[in-house]
């Protein structure tokens, strides 16, 4: 669904706040002039435009541009909102070697504190999800070497996961991870005859145990191919208002959840991610911890509305769910 136009602030208003954003020129600020405006295919989780203008020094530019607009995804605790992810490029992602695409500026409103969040544009770049001519061999080289992105990231901020200057970032926790089962078995109530395992499942807390035990770092949080751009040879991550510390493997299991992407897919895609992040190879606990992180997203998904939760599309998350628990001898 594309963003509605409702949603988006008038040509005025867009002007004065590209003007204050992206304006300097000097010491002075001179007008951006907006020469387009045009919808992606898709909203996302927050009202969104592509904008063509031209920058006071002449250049043009494409600008890709989130908006708060009164809108929110708080989820539990889960998702941040478009200022939260204006944090997380400001703070973490603007101190990556290259990370693209750059953030270009922000602009809060003084009067609603609403937030529009201004991203250098991506030409000929296309979603992972989406990568459906040659399929067989572009999408999953593709997808290790998203791994691999993701794996270079986690060991890189390991390091840095207690930072102070990373405070702002959500922990998962043994609460959140707790939290989010008991939401699982509430809403599941409809399905306890057919799933009767679920009662000692959700009532445990070993099953997120691996996902504590292992270093934390930071992490994407929703790493799915819908948020992975891929342009030539490169690919490039989007949507971080999910950032937060926790266990790498749970960007690794979001990556290769589902029954849509072959086995050897998924073989290829953890190869590719233990290589990057342990060069030395896997520390002994990785499959336990994979397996829980599988986990805590079946949960994720499932609590998040009592609708999700019963209806026929997510039924095979309980077959999957089933299958680490057991895997873990949880159940």
């Amino acid at each position: 669904m594309k963003t509605p136009v409702s949603l988006l602030p008038d040509s005025m208003t867009l002007k004065l706040r590209l003007t204050a954003a992206l304006g300097r020129d000097g010491y002075e600020r001179r007008h951006v002039r907006i020469l387009r405006r045009t919808l992606p295919p898709f909203m996302s989780t927050f009202p969104n435009e592509i904008v063509t203008c031209r920058l006071p020094d002449g250049r043009k530019r494409r600008v890709f541009i989130k908006y708060q607009a009164g809108q929110s995804h708080n989820c539990y605790g889960h998702r941040g909102d478009v200022r939260y992810e204006t944090d997380v490029y400001r703070r973490l992602l603007h101190s990556l070697p290259n990370f693209r695409p750059k953030c270009l500026g922000a602009h809060a409103d003084h009067d609603t504190g609403s937030i529009s969040l201004f991203l250098e544009y991506l030409y000929r770049s296309v979603r992972l999800s989406d990568m459906v001519r040659m399929r067989q061999t572009r999408q999953p080289r593709a997808m290790a070497q998203a791994a691999c992105w993701i794996g270079q990231f986690h060991a890189r901020h390991v390091a840095q996961a207690k930072d102070p200057a990373l405070a702002f970032l959500k922990r998962y926790d043994a609460s959140y991870y707790r939290g989010w089962a008991q939401r699982s078995f509430e809403f599941s109530r409809p399905l306890y005859e057919l799933f009767p395992w679920l009662t000692k499942l959700c009532h445990t807390d070993r099953w997120f145990a691996p996902l504590l035990a292992e270093p934390q770092t930071v992490i994407h949080g929703e790493f799915y191919a819908k948020t992975i751009l891929v342009r030539s040879q490169t690919v490039f991550i989007v949507d971080w208002e999910s950032a937060a510390i926790a266990a790498g493997e749970i960007d690794l299991a979001a990556l290769t959840e589902g029954k849509h992407w072959p086995a050897d897919v998924v073989r290829r895609c953890e190869r590719a991610y233990v290589r990057a992040r342990w060069p030395d190879g896997a520390p002994p606990g990785f499959r336990r911890t994979l397996d829980a992180a599988r986990i805590y997203l079946h949960f994720r998904w499932l609590g998040e509305r009592p609708d999700w939760t019963v209806r026929e599309k997510n039924l095979s998350r309980y077959e999957y769910l089933h299958a680490s628990a057991k895997r873990l001898g949880l159940i």
